[in-house]
């Protein structure tokens, strides 16, 4: 079984946050688990603080765990729901969004503190 994560990076219309947040935690993230392999997500906010200066054109990033030994079966069905009665896309959500898939080069690594 090969691990992946789904990297979808998205925005609000603009003073559309607290809607587009509910819509995401309450509703898309579960249409999300019911595609074939989706284990985990877990959303995050751009923070006020940055190590480098310089503009990000992304507000919101989430970050869907998946497991598969087809990578593509999870696509197909993706590509087959969004923006269906399965997984409806929101009016408070930019169409100005990316989504990326990355695989792990190294395993998990922590440490003792």
């Amino acid at each position: 079984m090969k691990v992946y994560n789904l990297i979808a990076l998205t925005n609000p219309i603009s003073g559309q946050d607290d809607a587009f947040n509910a819509w995401y935690d309450d509703v898309h993230i579960g249409d999300v688990f019911k595609l074939p392999g989706v284990v985990g997500a877990q959303r995050f906010r751009l923070s006020d603080s940055q190590f480098r200066e310089g503009k990000m054109d992304w507000k919101y990033m989430a970050v869907y765990e998946i497991e598969s030994d087809d990578i593509q079966t999870t696509f197909e069905a993706l590509r087959a729901a969004s923006g269906t009665d399965a997984m409806p896309l929101f009016d408070a959500l930019s169409p100005d969004r990316v989504v990326w898939i990355y695989e792990p080069i190294l395993s998990r690594r922590a440490t003792d503190r």
